[in-house]
């Protein structure tokens, strides 16, 4: 894993220029955190006057450069919107990053992606058929000849959180919540884990479905069907695992010092106590891809885009955490 970290442009109408700069601005003075930027140069400096850019040709060229100037790899976007104004017209060159991120990640040329937020339902118009970044970015990898079972983790002060189901209505979690993904999920977790978090027998939990594991079958059956099967098997396996834990006290600092990583059955079980910890410093990291990839949590919060006033402080965690990665896999 060579070259410095690429950050993709996200959707150029939201927070993404404002935070980019001021992430650069961090962490300019820590050369493992190195990054180059995948996105318009012009549109940055109109975003951002008076931010030092010094436009590169080549990943290669950004050590060079990043104590002085934020380094940028020049794509021109084909509009150039106004902040938290979606423009349909950038769709193409916001995925076209993320594309070209993945394929430098193949060649060497990255050391690993961190991305800026995209706002969905401006892509799908450009063909964008996905649920997030996760997935797309398991796609491309299945593209360049490396199919791969991604697992979305969500981090923050301590607390790793990985949600077995992802972007689907609540009433559909427990059709798909099946033995087979939420082993799949800990496979891959605790494979991350020991390569990037330096944890060699990772202590993995897992929450119930329903309120309180359940009660034994009295509200539901999918912790007696799915859920300690699949702790079962994981078990037997060699894996330690604990659970099925009721949500309602799996997060609390007592709770937490009791396993590694937890593995929550839905969206928002995962969510809510990591963000509810650090708001402002969560992090998205997915595990099971053949590169780094990290992002900040949160959206593109096209409401307070162009104030300068959205806090910086999940991209600059993104940015060291993917730097550590780096480090841990090397």
């Amino acid at each position: 894993m060579t070259g410095p970290l690429i950050l993709t442009c996200g959707e150029p109408a939201g927070v993404g220029p404002e935070i980019t700069a001021a992430a650069w601005v961090a962490l300019r003075h820590e050369p493992a955190c190195t990054f180059a930027l995948l996105g318009d140069a012009a549109y940055w400096r109109s975003r951002n006057p008076g931010l030092a850019i010094a436009e590169i040709a080549t990943p290669a060229e950004a050590g060079a450069v990043f104590a002085a100037a934020l380094p940028v790899l020049h794509r021109p976007l084909a509009i150039h919107p106004a902040p938290g104004v979606i423009a349909s017209g950038t769709a193409p060159q916001v995925i076209a990053a993320i594309d070209e991120a993945v394929d430098m990640a193949f060649r060497g040329a990255a050391g690993g992606i961190v991305t800026n937020p995209i706002q969905k339902d401006a892509l799908y118009g450009a063909g964008f058929r996905h649920q997030g970044h996760t997935d797309y970015l398991a796609h491309l990898s299945a593209h360049h000849g490396q199919p791969a079972q991604e697992a979305m983790m969500l981090v923050a002060d301590g607390l790793r959180a990985i949600p077995v189901t992802v972007h689907i209505p609540l009433k559909d979690v427990p059709a798909r919540l099946t033995r087979e993904a939420i082993l799949g999920q800990a496979r891959v977790a605790a494979h991350g884990l020991a390569r990037y978090f330096g944890i060699a027998k990772p202590r993995l939990a897992v929450t119930g479905l329903n309120p309180h594991a359940g009660e034994n079958g009295a509200m539901g059956r999918e912790e007696i069907e799915v859920i300690r099967p699949a702790i079962d098997t994981l078990r037997a396996e060699g894996f330690h695992v604990l659970g099925p834990l009721s949500a309602d006290t799996a997060f609390h600092a007592e709770a937490r010092a009791g396993y590694d990583a937890i593995l929550c059955m839905y969206h928002d079980q995962a969510l809510i106590p990591v963000k509810t910890l650090d708001f402002h410093g969560g992090i998205n990291v997915s595990l099971g891809l053949p590169f780094i990839r990290t992002s900040p949590d949160h959206g593109t919060a096209l409401g307070i885009a162009g104030t300068h006033t959205a806090n910086p402080g999940s991209l600059i965690a993104a940015i060291r955490l993917a730097a550590r990665m780096r480090k841990a896999a090397a």
